[in-house]
């Protein structure tokens, strides 16, 4: 991870479809429509944002989790517009063992276009190519059954059932472990 200049902000990685941009607080609006969205966030580990003020702090605090290098968090954007669609993320960075988990969601009007695939293929390649990990990891929720095709689509294989992983006032979630070597990437 040395050999990358962060610069102040994260790199734009272009799609033909996407492209994965740095958060600005003029997001926010697109930001809480993504994560406002109980459908959205039906299988997150925390709910529904209430109102375009938590947008605003997710946004602050993808910024200074930026600043000391330990979550990095694209909006996903449409190349005409600029829109934010959704977000992509590396977060629990592990420098030494060449490590992280990635987290994606998408607005429910782009469910099953591609949009969200093609952005988890983005911030893969970034994150091989680029960073050198070795190792990516996703946790989701074993009722997730889109987020979990489309990981299995990248390559990611399942190596665990973690039970009673998440709670959440009045439910108790399980969680799907899922895994992919830089190596297992490069054959696909």
């Amino acid at each position: 991870m040395e050999q990358f200049d962060w610069g102040s902000e994260l790199p734009t990685l272009h799609g033909r479809r996407v492209n994965l941009r740095w958060l600005t607080q003029d997001d926010a609006p697109e930001v809480f429509a993504v994560f406002g969205d109980p459908e959205v966030v039906r299988f997150w580990s925390s709910p529904p944002f209430p109102d375009v003020a938590a947008a605003v702090a997710l946004i602050d605090q993808v910024q200074d989790l930026f600043k000391t290098r330990r979550l990095y968090q694209w909006g996903i954007c449409s190349p005409e517009t600029g829109k934010v669609l959704g977000t992509c993320t590396l977060f629990n960075v592990n420098a030494a063992h060449r490590r992280a988990e990635i987290g994606f969601a998408v607005a429910r009007a782009n469910w099953g276009t591609g949009l969200g695939a093609e952005a988890v293929a983005l911030l893969i390649g970034f994150a091989f190519a680029t960073l050198d990990l070795h190792r990516l990891e996703a946790d989701v929720d074993p009722q997730n059954a889109r987020s979990l095709r489309l990981l299995e689509r990248q390559g990611f294989q399942r190596e665990g059932y973690l039970r009673e992983r998440w709670h959440l006032p009045g439910k108790v979630y399980d969680a799907v472990y899922l895994g992919l070597l830089a190596h297992e990437w490069k054959r696909a």
